[in-house]
């Protein structure tokens, strides 16, 4: 019996390979296939639904005062809803640091935020915008009472400066906004990485809430989260993803609050006293945040790309807003290990390499044990396949037999796959921190390679890691018996060829040395394999002609 489970266990291993695979294709071609379409169709949507709001909102002046316990709804205030296009005359004051343009808009909110260090621009060469003009805009403010708020929101703000170069050292820019029963006051100062202070004062003990903004729109895709952060006092953190939210969710105790994109992200903290969040659900059901304050609130803000050296020189805790999912635990460590290389190397291509190579050092016991076992399992097949024959009509003895085989020989029928498996967590780990490191933006490798973050212009990359993992395939040894499962194997190189044609090329790169290593090192173990099988065949020959004599 025991024998049976051995070999059932066997096949259970074999499976769960074959299902990572298979579920890791599945992932990019859901992708390519529906999630992009999906979102091209949800932006239209959006837009469509924006313009009917706007032509058909209704003045609410008129309608009965009354108090929210949450921020109303975009769709139940006038005006409160951004326009398509940023107008010039709806901007009150413009701030230059060095490494962003502000732009704040009429109604005090921050409409715009430019990048402006070289690395940051699109595809087509143009400076990257964080936001989504359509969206929910950070600093806005809504009040508790209607009324109030449909005044605050038909009210324009007063800026003290129409510009501010803060290149130089932190200023302050003062905003106000004079309503009938009441004055709001945002004071905000300005530094030159661009990350800032706000307090907010509402006199007459008014009830408000002042958001972080919808999340930066540049890269939002399947292969990162999305959405928004709360870090809570007790270190723990809730991420809510984007059209996964039906409620609004009240949270307390907490210290981060950031609406975040896969390399970009707003955020709004205050470690010295904790605030109240309400994560309101939009039109797609998509998080939006909103902290709670009477009269008066003091925060601390940064917008912009969510570079781990740039928000640990705010706050070691702003390091959180980076995150990696399920396997966060294993690559922010990674991430430390290739940032520190990259002190080192000074190249974050070469990096990537040097990397690859020390996790394939670390991981080498592990594989070469695998590879070892399957070698042998290969070299016993046409044993196995014997005396699967012999006792075709007899599992028991069958199993018995096969055993006894795989014991004379030191293979184990569990040896080529566990190591495998107890890989997966690694490499998916270095596959996350190296699509979430916005650290690769504009950073070059060799001739061709002119932004590790962004696709390889050529195809050269993707092309030899199709290769090589052809060639691996070719040969590395292959136990799998089922005639479909082989060809499900074969199609692999191609089908991942295909769809990483358009992932970063640092991560192609990664994937690329990972896989050179690994037929570097099955060669070796095919070459020693096939060394000993020439030496027993010689000292077999050796005892033969002895026993001849």
């Amino acid at each position: 019996m025991n024998t049976q489970n051995n070999l059932n266990k066997k096949d259970t291993q074999k499976r769960i390979i074959l299902a990572t695979v298979l579920s890791f294709v599945f992932f990019l071609a859901y992708d390519f296939l529906y999630i992009r379409p999906q979102q091209a169709e949800l932006k239209l949507q959006q837009e469509k639904v924006i313009q009917e709001q706007q032509a058909a909102v209704k003045t609410e002046q008129s309608a009965p005062a009354g108090k929210n316990v949450t921020p109303a709804t975009t769709s139940s205030v006038k005006n409160n809803v951004p326009t398509t296009t940023l107008k010039e005359n709806d901007i009150i004051s413009t701030i230059t640091t060095n490494k962003s343009v502000i732009k704040i808009d009429s109604l005090g909110r921050i409409a715009q935020v430019t990048l402006t260090e070289h690395q940051y621009i699109t595809e087509e060469g143009a400076k990257i915008d964080l936001f989504d003009l359509n969206q929910l805009r950070p600093l806005e403010v809504r009040f508790a009472d209607r009324a109030v708020n449909n005044e605050a929101f038909n009210t324009k703000v007063v800026a003290t400066t129409p510009t501010l170069d803060v290149r130089g050292g932190a200023q302050k820019l003062v905003l106000t906004q004079n309503l009938s029963n009441a004055t709001v006051t945002k004071t905000l100062t300005f530094y030159p990485d661009g990350h800032y202070d706000v307090d907010i004062s509402a006199n007459n003990g008014l009830e408000f809430f002042v958001t972080s903004g919808f999340r930066p729109d540049v890269i939002a895709d399947m292969y990162a989260d999305h959405g928004a952060l709360l870090k809570l006092n007790d270190g723990t953190l809730t991420i809510v993803e984007d059209e996964d939210l039906d409620n609004t969710s009240t949270f307390t105790g907490v210290t981060i609050a950031s609406a975040f994109d896969r390399y970009y992200a707003t955020v709004l903290y205050n470690f010295d006293k904790s605030m109240q969040v309400s994560l309101m659900p939009s039109a797609n059901q998509s998080p939006e945040i909103f902290i709670h304050a009477v009269d008066q609130i003091s925060l601390k803000g940064y917008m912009g790309p969510k570079e781990f050296t740039t928000l640990e020189s705010l706050n070691p805790e702003l390091t959180d807003v980076i995150e990696y999912g399920w396997f966060t635990f294993i690559a922010k460590p990674m991430f430390l290990m290739l940032q520190y290389l990259h002190t080192i190397v000074g190249n974050w291509g070469w990096t990537i390499v040097v990397l690859t190579i020390l996790v394939k050092l670390i991981l080498f016991p592990l594989a070469h044990k695998g590879m070892v076992s399957m070698n042998r399992l290969k070299e016993l097949a046409p044993k196995i396949k014997e005396i699967q024959e012999k006792y075709k009509g007899d599992n028991q003895k069958a199993s018995m037999h096969m055993m006894e085989l795989y014991k004379k020989h030191g293979a184990n029928p569990m040896g080529g796959c566990l190591p495998i498996i107890l890989q997966i967590p690694v490499f998916f780990a270095i596959y996350r921190v190296l699509l979430n490191s916005i650290e690769l933006k504009g950073a070059e490798w060799i001739l061709w390679i002119n932004d590790l973050a962004e696709m390889d212009p050529y195809f050269i990359l993707p092309i030899l890691m199709g290769a090589t993992m052809f060639l691996q395939q070719r040969i590395t040894p292959n136990t799998i018996q089922d005639e479909m499962q082989k060809k499900m194997f074969q199609y692999l190189p191609v089908i991942f060829t295909f769809f990483f044609l358009w992932f970063p090329a640092g991560l192609t790169l990664y994937w690329f040395i990972n896989n050179l290593f690994t037929v570097s090192h099955q060669y070796y173990i095919n070459k020693m394999f096939e060394q000993n099988k020439v030496q027993r065949h010689e000292e077999h020959l050796q005892s033969k002609h002895k026993k001849d004599k």
